[in-house]
C-alpha cells in the first residue's frame, strides 16, 4: 500500500514562523465550517482562497481559481514556503485547534495523493500533549517540520496541552515535481498505481525510482512490472 504518512526531510524557520503568526492572530479567525466534526474550538484564516478573502475558509473542489488573500503578502516567510513547492495550489490556511478541542475520528475522501490532491501539514505552534492519531498510528508533528498525511484513512486530533495548536495548510496538485519529492522522500505509489498502462519510457524511469529505493515492496512492484512488458 502506499504510505499513509511522510515526514519530508526539509525543515523551515520556526522563528520566523512564530513571528508571522503573531500578525495573523491580530485578526479574526472564522470557527470551523465542519461543526459536526469537533467538539471545542477550532479556527481557521485563509492565505489563498477561492474568493480571495481571508475569511474564506472553505476547502472548495471542482473547477474552481483560487486567489492569494491579502494575507499571503503581509506574511512573506510563510509566502516563500508556499512559493517553494512546485505545483498548482488551491486553498492555503492557517487552522488553530485551543486546548481541550477535539477533533473525532473521520475520512476526508479525495485528500489522497493517488487522487492526485494532497495535503501538506506544517506545524508552527503545537505541545508535547496533541495527540495525533492517523490510520491507527500515533504521530508527532514538530514545529517547522513538513508532512504529508493521507487523510483518505481515519484520523483525529487531541489537544490535551494548554497552547493552541496551529498548522499551516496547503492543499496542493500533483505533477512530476511532486512526484519526484514524494519518492525521494520514500513514498511508496500504490500497487493500482503501477497497474495503469504507462509507456515503455515511463515504465523505465518508474523502475529506475523504484530499484533505487531497494525496498522488499519495491522489489515486488518492478518485477510484476516488468512482467507486464514481456
Amino acid at each position: 500500500m502506499a504510505s499513509s504518512h511522510i515526514k519530508f526531510s526539509v525543515t523551515y524557520n520556526v522563528t520566523q514562523l512564530h513571528q508571522e503568526l503573531k500578525h495573523c492572530l491580530k485578526m479574526e479567525w472564522p470557527l470551523h465550517f465542519n461543526n459536526f466534526d469537533y467538539q471545542g474550538d477550532w479556527r481557521s484564516i485563509s492565505l489563498r482562497s477561492a474568493s480571495g478573502a481571508a475569511n474564506d475558509i472553505y476547502a472548495h473542489s471542482g473547477d474552481i481559481a483560487y486567489r492569494d488573500t491579502p494575507l499571503m503578502a503581509e506574511t512573506p516567510y510563510i509566502s516563500s514556503i508556499v512559493n517553494s513547492w512546485k505545483c498548482e495550489k488551491e486553498s492555503v490556511r492557517l487552522l488553530a485547534l485551543s486546548p481541550g478541542s477535539i477533533i473525532k475520528p473521520h475520512k476526508d475522501l479525495g485528500c489522497s495523493y493517488t487522487d492526485g490532491n494532497f495535503r501538506i501539514h506544517i506545524p508552527i505552534l503545537t505541545n508535547k500533549d496533541v495527540l495525533f492519531t492517523v490510520d491507527g498510528h500515533n504521530l508527532f508533528l514538530d514545529e517547522g517540520a513538513c508532512w504529508y498525511i493521507d487523510f483518505s484513512n481515519t484520523h483525529s486530533i487531541k489537544n490535551n496541552g494548554t497552547t493552541n495548536r496551529v498548522h499551516l495548510i496547503m492543499d496542493c496538485i500533483k505533477n512530476d515535481w511532486t512526484d519526484h519529492l514524494f519518492r525521494d522522500n520514500g513514498y511508496q505509489p500504490a500497487t493500482e498505481e503501477i497497474e495503469n498502462d504507462y509507456d515503455e519510457a515511463t515504465k523505465a524511469m518508474i523502475i529506475a525510482e523504484l530499484e533505487r529505493m531497494d525496498t522488499d515492496v519495491a522489489r515486488a512492484l518492478i518485477t510484476k512490472m516488468k512482467g507486464q512488458s514481456e
